[in-house]
């Protein structure tokens, strides 16, 4: 199957004389020739978005030492670990969206990633039972006991290592916000590489399994203002239902090397 478009072609050239045989040709075409134009849908969409990007500049490799390098909060708009771009202001309308619907139903909420303090910060004005964190860097902990002390009263708490590591000893909450970094250059390119669906992918089985029934899943997606449907087909294996939400007027600064355009999509999956 081969289709013209303005800009490019989009050629699909089956290996197996049965790929996509289903019962019939017109299955076949119908199923084929829906893929083909949603793919040039999107390229299409990617071409004209793409004008309104932010320049970016060379990110630099992440090493395996993630745990104990200097968080660097000497600017008071970023988080340098490794001089990678952990955080910075910029995210403050996207943390709010994810905070609020994380935190909508005042019960035990389990956050992974602190960073800045600024999604944690706007959970606690949001109201919550009780608050977890984890976080893997040990000086990003010593941030948050600075910032934790500013609600003494509350129940708040912190878990240091890693949630591959940590989650299973946790146990079941109400809502969990999902907003980590790539620890090593291998995580990097599995969870932001060209076969990746989504960072968060990777914890939707986890996110699942000590969320409470009902309970709700807050994260972002990296596809900038819509979900592939790759990442619906593994958001529906693990939740019920989802709904999705496009952050938009983020200003990323020119040289920000973790991401691009001036939108971002919040996902709310109820399991």
């Amino acid at each position: 199957m081969q289709r013209n478009f303005k800009e490019f072609k989009i050629t699909v050239d089956p290996v197996r004389d049965d790929f996509l045989r289903a019962k019939g040709p017109g299955q076949r075409n119908l199923l084929l020739g829906r893929a083909v134009f949603e793919f040039a849908s999107d390229l299409e969409h990617l071409d004209t978005i793409q004008q309104e990007f932010v320049d970016g500049s060379h990110r630099p490799l992440i090493r395996r030492n993630w745990q104990d390098s200097t968080a660097d909060y000497s600017d008071p708009t970023q988080l340098l670990i490794q001089g990678q771009q952990v955080m910075q202001n910029w995210e403050r309308p996207l943390m709010k969206v994810l905070a609020e619907n994380a935190a909508a139903n005042g019960g035990d909420l389990l956050e992974v990633g602190f960073g800045m303090g600024i999604s944690a910060t706007y959970v606690q004005d949001a109201g919550v039972r009780s608050h977890t964190l984890i976080e893997i860097n040990s000086e990003v902990k010593a941030e948050f006991e600075k910032w934790r002390s500013q609600w003494p009263d509350r129940d708040i708490r912190l878990e240091l290592g890693a949630w591959q590591d940590v989650l299973g000893g946790l146990g079941q909450y109400d809502a969990i916000l999902y907003d980590t970094y790539p620890t090593d250059e291998r995580e990097f390119a599995r969870t932001l590489g060209p076969k990746a669906i989504v960072l968060a992918a990777e914890f939707f089985e986890h996110a699942a399994a000590h969320l409470r029934p009902g309970g709700v899943f807050s994260y972002y997606t990296n596809e900038i203002d819509s979900l592939s449907r790759a990442h619906q087909r593994a958001l529906l294996e693990h939740f019920s239902s989802f709904r999705v939400e496009v952050v938009r007027g983020l200003k990323p600064p020119a040289d920000c090397t973790y991401w691009w355009a001036g939108t971002m999509a919040a996902v709310t999956a109820v399991k």
